[in-house]
């Protein structure tokens, strides 16, 4: 049975006799074990960490940029490797595994830029031969805890901008898809990376509670549920820690009257469904603006689900795989349940869907629900699976409402031809991502991602300058150098630039 050891100090390192086991979700079976580390693993990190930080900080930008630089060419060289090894223990389609490592990787180019990215600001003659400028320097070691379902881009989007602003990582991946990780911080020590600079500790919530507690990690980056956001932002500001969480998200796609319908439900395809709907940018709801909307919106929808193929993660036809466990697709079925019971049309059944020859895999066919309403609790909740919910909508000013009244606001996206009705949406709805005909508005790495309300906790959202922003902190110099005698004439007035 294969082993997956923790990263620490530049090597594997195996730690005690707590172990967590790997699945194939495509056979469901076990296919490997993981150590679930404790607090003496992390401290052993923590020594790494210190002795190696301060040489990596003195270091220029431009020869922390060559290894970005270094490191995405060797995962592109390894870009085969990678997708396969991900979609081994995760369940995502190939192509969805090499989705996953490129957006990763377009936030470490950004991170290539970092000397730019680092630049302080300058004011010459502020007062009388006096100069002010400004300098962003790390803050030391900090740790990223990462969560199942994107395995390779989202502790890129953590380590690639904090480790090229001169910080130590300690990276915590998901227990359930691990090896990724671990490849990368392998990756990361080819390129050139010192060892110390970027480790991989692995475990539960006992591993997740020592980094919170850890005096020396003074900041803290999270992807995963609202409620665990929610806990891991209050224990870490609670320890003095910045902390950025990320939580849920019920993403929206509102379709008004006059959006192209045949277009809309291929978008709606790939965002529902892909990737088994394990997406935080999932589209798993749709809003119809008019009955005349949704019932066309509904009579071309249902031919094209019923056509999605549902396969293994190397089968280049399936248009997406298994999800992660069997205890999230018992979740996810216990959902689709619930709808039903609460009133939800279930027009399309997933559940019970078996794989010929994978009959034990994690799968479960696409789920469509026509006529959910507001109140519903599955429309309330998130549901991270294939299930597409139709909530219908009077007009445009219930289109806005919906997503902005709701729990969560991390993404949502509008079908329209029309700017003007594109334009207010975009200004007036509560969600912190939004997208015009975009339906997964997932921002370019140079611009910013977090969400609102219950999907995100924290003030800094995550890589492009806020990323940088959240990785370091600002010191403010204001010089004089002067040019003859010193007097202490107003040696006791605070100084003005007057």
């Amino acid at each position: 049975m294969r082993k997956i050891d923790h990263f620490i100090g530049g090597a594997s390192y195996a730690s005690g006799e707590r172990q967590g086991d790997v699945f194939d979700p495509n056979q469901g079976n076990v296919q490997a074990h993981v150590n679930l580390g404790t607090a003496a693993d992390l401290a052993r990190a923590m020594d790494n960490a210190r002795a190696a930080q301060p040489a990596w900080a003195a270091t220029n930008p431009q020869r922390r940029a060559r290894v970005m630089f270094k490191f995405k060419e060797l995962v592109e060289a390894n870009m085969d490797a990678l997708a396969l090894l991900l979609s081994s223990e995760h369940g995502k389609v190939i192509a969805d595994s090499k989705g996953d490592v490129q957006r990763g990787l377009e936030v470490i180019e950004f991170a290539c830029g970092i000397p730019h990215a680092l630049k302080g600001e300058h004011t010459q003659g502020a007062g009388p031969g006096i100069d002010v400028y400004s300098m962003r320097q790390p803050l030391g070691i900090v740790a990223g805890i990462t969560p199942f379902n994107f395995p390779a881009m989202i502790p890129m989007w953590m380590f690639g901008v904090a480790i090229a602003c001169g910080n130590a990582f300690i990276l915590k991946p998901s227990e359930r898809d691990p090896s990724v990780p671990v490849r990368l911080a392998e990756l990361m020590k080819e390129a050139g990376l010192p060892d110390g600079i970027l480790q991989v500790v692995h475990g539960d919530k006992e591993m997740v509670d020592a980094i919170l507690d850890e005096d020396d990690i003074k900041a803290v980056s999270f992807v995963g549920s609202s409620d665990i956001a929610q806990y891991i932002y209050s224990r870490g500001t609670a320890n003095g820690k910045r902390v950025q969480a990320f939580g849920g998200a019920k993403n929206h796609g509102i379709v008004m009257p006059d959006a192209d319908l045949d277009q809309v439900v291929n978008d709606l395809a790939g965002a529902a469904f892909g990737s088994a709907g394990e997406r935080c940018m999932a589209l798993p709801v749709v809003v119809p603006v008019g009955e005349k909307t949704a019932n066309g919106l509904r009579e071309k929808l249902i031919p094209a689900i019923e056509a999605l193929r549902v396969g293994v993660s190397t089968d280049a036809d399936a248009h997406y795989g298994p999800v992660v466990t069997a205890v999230h697709r018992e979740r996810i079925e216990t959902y689709v349940q619930m709808c039903a019971d609460e009133g939800g049309e279930l027009v399309i059944d997933g559940r019970g869907f078996k794989l010929q020859g994978h009959e034990e895999g994690f799968f479960i066919g696409p789920t469509f629900f026509d006529h959910v309403k507001p109140n519903f609790r599955s429309y309330q909740e998130e549901i991270f699976g294939p299930v597409l919910q139709m909530v219908r909508a009077d007009s445009f000013e219930d289109a806005v409402r919906l997503p902005s009244e709701h729990q969560y606001g991390n993404g949502v996206a509008i079908f329209t031809r029309n700017g003007h009705a594109a334009r207010e949406f975009a200004a007036r709805v509560n969600v912190g991502m939004v997208g015009i005909n975009v339906p997964i508005p997932v921002p370019v790495a140079y611009h910013t991602f977090g969400g609102w309300k219950r999907s995100g906790f924290g003030d800094i959202n995550q890589h492009g300058m806020e990323g940088v922003r959240f990785w370091t902190k600002t010191k403010t110099v204001t010089q004089r150098w002067p040019d003859g005698s010193v007097t202490g004439e107003n040696a006791f007035v605070i100084p003005t630039m007057g």
